[in-house]
């Protein structure tokens, strides 16, 4: 007889359980095939947790920008593109840092007549309910196109030719600030950043039609908060083109223009807008405003103000400014914090800030670092200081002040600041 044999082979190792299930297949097809056919909010939640958390961060913009909330998302999208990213300082927003720094860093790279304007206008419908702050260290001017055979003739005092300044606008932001209501702080530098020895003073030259197109949008933009030029070469009458167009202005609190070249004209402009706007805070630190300036300043904080921070480091108000901003302090009630350091003082301002210490019950901090008060210039803001019972700091490093004073203004002062750290303790809800 005629047997057959069957030889049946078998894994040890397979099981049901290694076969996925049509969910699960469904899900990877859903995840492979996103850009093309974009599935997501039809999902049931445990669904839309794996599709997201399997998505790519490359996938374009235009595809998850609006479709895609999930932080957990964006925040992968962040981490795999930036070593450090502080959320914090994004409004704990993941999806607002992408966006934020995505346009910052087109910006940083833009080259006007290269880059395409468009890479720019095809993000703003993407991002603009999530720009809140801008921050651009960075603003390349074009590349000249007809570029001088020799360049030996350019200055080595930060100023070209007028050939070379010609080519040298650059990008006008308009378009994209006006595009952003949501928009409250715009931090710019018109400069290259890390050039080397392609150096050239054109790199850093920000052009009087840069400024009338800056001026533009910044007027335009209502929701600005925030405004800071600093380290751009802003002189007096690009200073009076952005005053102009902050007159009025409903929310701007903060402004600076600090490390440029502002004189005595440009602060007499800002001190014009002092008083017909809602500043807050003014920054002018390392200009070139002398006591005419500081004249100008000090008479709108008498006059009309809000006032409450102004640095003036590193200018050369001398003492007749810095008499004329101590005259205007003792009526000023909106002023907490004054920065007078390296400004050439000496003994009559430290004389009458005395007065002022003695009358004025707003100011928290005054800065007189680096500055030649002498020893009567001590002894007088000591004397000022006796009964004061509000100011909590008051710098008086490298003012060639008399050791003792020193140390008996600080004995004052630190006595002011645990009363306010011991007010605040006990008016805190247990």
């Amino acid at each position: 007889s005629y047997y057959a044999h069957h030889c049946i082979t078998e894994d040890p190792s397979w099981s049901l359980v290694t076969i996925p299930h049509l969910t699960e297949l469904c899900l990877q097809h859903i995840v492979q095939n996103f850009e093309k056919n974009p599935i997501l909010d039809c999902l049931l939640p445990e669904h839309q947790r794996k599709v997201l958390d399997r998505l790519s961060t490359s996938l374009p913009l235009t595809v998850t920008a609006n479709l895609v909330s999930d932080e957990e998302y964006w925040k992968r999208c962040c981490t795999e593109r930036w070593q450090v990213c502080d959320v914090s300082n994004y409004g704990d927003s993941w999806k607002r840092m992408f966006f934020e720094r995505h346009l910052e860093n087109i910006l940083k790279c833009f080259i006007p007549n290269i880059t395409d304007p468009n890479q720019v206008l095809e993000l703003i419908p993407l991002c603009k309910g999530y720009v809140r702050k801008l921050e651009i260290n960075q603003f390349l001017p074009p590349v000249e196109v007809d570029k001088k055979e020799e360049r030996d003739d350019l200055s080595d005092t930060g100023r070209d030719d007028e050939f070379g300044k010609v080519f040298m606008q650059h990008y006008d932001l308009r378009d994209l600030i006006t595009a952003l209501p949501h928009l409250e702080e715009l931090h710019l530098i018109y400069g290259v950043k890390d050039c080397g020895m392609n150096f050239e003073w054109n790199l850093f030259y920000f052009t009087n039609q840069d400024c009338i197109n800056l001026a533009a949008a910044v007027k335009m933009c209502r929701s600005l908060k925030v405004f800071k030029l600093t380290q751009s070469n802003v002189d007096d009458e690009k200073t009076k083109q952005l005053a102009r167009s902050f007159m009025d202005h409903p929310c701007l609190v903060e402004l600076n223009l600090s490390h440029n070249l502002i004189r005595d004209k440009g602060a007499q402009a800002l001190g014009k807008l002092i008083s017909r706007s809602r500043l807050e805070t003014l920054d002018l630190c390392n200009n070139q405003i002398s006591h005419l300036g500081a004249q100008a300043l000090a008479q709108a904080l008498a006059e009309k103000s809000t006032l409450t921070s102004l640095n003036l480091r590193l200018n050369c108000v001398e003492d007749k400014g810095g008499e004329a901003i101590a005259r205007a302090l003792l009526t000023n009630t909106t002023l907490k914090s004054i920065h007078l350091g390296s400004n050439n003082l000496s003994e009559p301002t430290a004389t009458l800030f005395s007065q002022v210490l003695a009358q004025n019950t707003t100011l928290r901090s005054i800065n007189f670092s680096c500055n030649h008060l002498g020893l009567d210039g001590g002894k007088q803001l000591l004397e000022g200081l006796a009964d004061n019972k509000t100011l909590t700091e008051l710098d008086l490093r490298q003012t060639e002040v008399d050791q003792e004073a020193e140390y008996l203004i600080h004995q004052i002062v630190w006595a002011n600041r645990e009363a306010v750290r011991l007010q605040h303790a006990t008016a805190k809800p247990l």
